[in-house]
């Protein structure tokens, strides 16, 4: 019943995790590509703009809790330490918030694995008064501080390692690249009991995953030595240089004077030009046969911003994005082309959220409810928000449904409508459908 082969065979250590990652380009070997990416969603505003797209619907919508199944108190404990409603119930909100577990900050932080291709958190647990344990934090564990990762042979994670305390990264050593710095000997093991690790398309023991810019970065790298060659074309070659043309020497001067005279007037004339300005008092005097012009450029200059452009689609068709590109005046594309592109963007965030419901469901909630109840106990289920719905649900669609049989009115019905036109909450004690009377209530009553 065992397993026979193996997902990694490296040795242990920062070399076998290098190998298992197999990255071919220097300047992306873990953990050198935590500085390169960051440098990348910090400095570009188009790989900034689609982080946000990625991450701003996610981090938007609300996500729920269903408790079909389970006991009401196992329910309640894990919306209340996740600070998430349960699906069909109003949710109320604690009295103060300082020192409680937020989901928008994790959610946010567990995001970075699309940045850096991981994102680690160590769960921290706090008993109460009843002796039950509560999820008092996930602390991230930030990907500059982790020595490694320690792999089983199936691929499984162990545990990971940080670096000991006073460990940090220099910005850049010598020939550019980030390393790091001198620390004390020794670390902190976290075993995998106690973390809750989101990576972004793990393959087999590879656990420092795949950043989502890793496909953009060879445009990044390229629009960003573009725009350096734009920015100084247009400096050197923005304005029109002057170029002072001197007077003819004096004929009967001998030789040696029209070379003095020859020396003057040339400095005298680099003065005039290094003084040349544009405005209401600006002027030269030239003697006679001197002349005074503003040269501009000879020749055309090449067209980089239509290779700017270029590498601006490639990097948003990197995270399928490519509907950002439309809409400016430089923007090629249609709209209905958009419309399109958008619908697999759509489908991609769904995609990602089910990820990320899928870790906190194995790696928090089960793990909550053990601490617990045991493991035979069952555990609510994270509930991920459906982005982009594909037909409103329009008070006439419904009616529609409605009276051609195609669906009927219940309870779970009627809680998400409200849910999704904002109204309160159904009461419990009222879930009569329309047009009956009410358990107590005569039917005279009723009319």
């Amino acid at each position: 019943m065992a397993e026979i082969g193996y997902q990694t065979g490296a040795l242990a250590g920062w070399a076998g995790m290098s190998a298992e990652v197999a990255e071919t380009n220097p300047d992306l070997i873990w953990p050198l590509s935590i500085d390169v990416f960051d440098r990348m969603r910090r400095e570009d505003p188009q790989v900034m703009s689609v982080l946000r797209a990625v991450t701003l619907p996610i981090q938007e919508t609300e996500w729920q809790i269903d408790a079909t199944g389970v006991r009401d108190e196992v329910a309640q404990l894990v919306a209340d330490d996740l600070g998430l409603a349960v699906k069909g119930k109003a949710r109320t909100a604690p009295l103060r918030t300082k020192g409680r577990f937020s989901w928008d900050e994790f959610l946010r932080l567990a995001l970075l694995e699309l940045v850096f291709g991981h994102s680690v958190f160590e769960q921290v647990y706090k008993p109460d008064a009843f002796g039950r344990a509560h999820l008092s934090k996930l602390a991230w564990r930030p990907p500059r501080t982790i020595a490694e990762f320690k792999t089983e042979r199936d691929g499984g994670l162990s545990a990971i390692v940080q670096h000991a305390a006073g460990a940090s990264h220099a910005p850049t050593g010598a020939d550019g690249r980030a390393v790091l710095i001198a620390a004390p000997i020794g670390g902190v093991r976290i075993p995998i009991d106690r973390l809750v690790v989101f990576v972004n398309e793990r393959e087999g023991g590879n656990w420092v995953g795949i950043s989502l810019l890793r496909a953009a970065y060879k445009m990044w790298l390229l629009k960003d030595r573009t725009l350096r060659v734009q920015a100084l074309a247009a400096e050197r070659n923005g304005l029109g240089l002057p170029v002072y043309t001197s007077a003819p020497p004096p004929e009967d001067a001998s030789y040696e004077d029209k070379v003095k005279w020859l020396d003057a007037e040339i400095a005298r004339g680099l003065d005039i030009a290094k003084s040349a300005r544009a405005g209401d008092a600006a002027g030269a005097s030239l003697p006679h046969g001197a002349t005074l012009e503003f040269k501009g450029v000879t020749g055309k200059l090449p067209d980089l911003d239509k290779q700017i452009r270029y590498y601006d689609e490639q990097i948003a068709r990197a995270v399928l994005a490519n509907f950002l590109n439309l809409g400016g005046d430089n923007s090629t594309g249609s709209y209905a082309l958009g419309d399109t592109f958008a619908n697999f963007f759509v489908r991609s965030l769904n995609a990602l959220t089910r990820h990320i419901a899928t870790t906190v469901q194995q790696h928090v909630i089960e793990d909550l409810v053990d601490a617990n109840w045991g493991p035979t106990e069952p555990a609510p289920r994270l509930v991920p928000p459906k982005i982009g719905a594909e037909h409103a649900a329009t008070a006439e669609a419904i009616k529609a449904l409605l009276d051609s049989g195609a669906i009927r009115w219940n309870p779970a019905l009627e809680a998400h409508l409200r849910e999704l036109y904002g109204l309160p909450v159904m009461d419990d004690a009222s879930t009569e459908a329309p047009g009956e009377p009410a358990p107590n209530q005569p039917e005279e009553a009723a009319a």
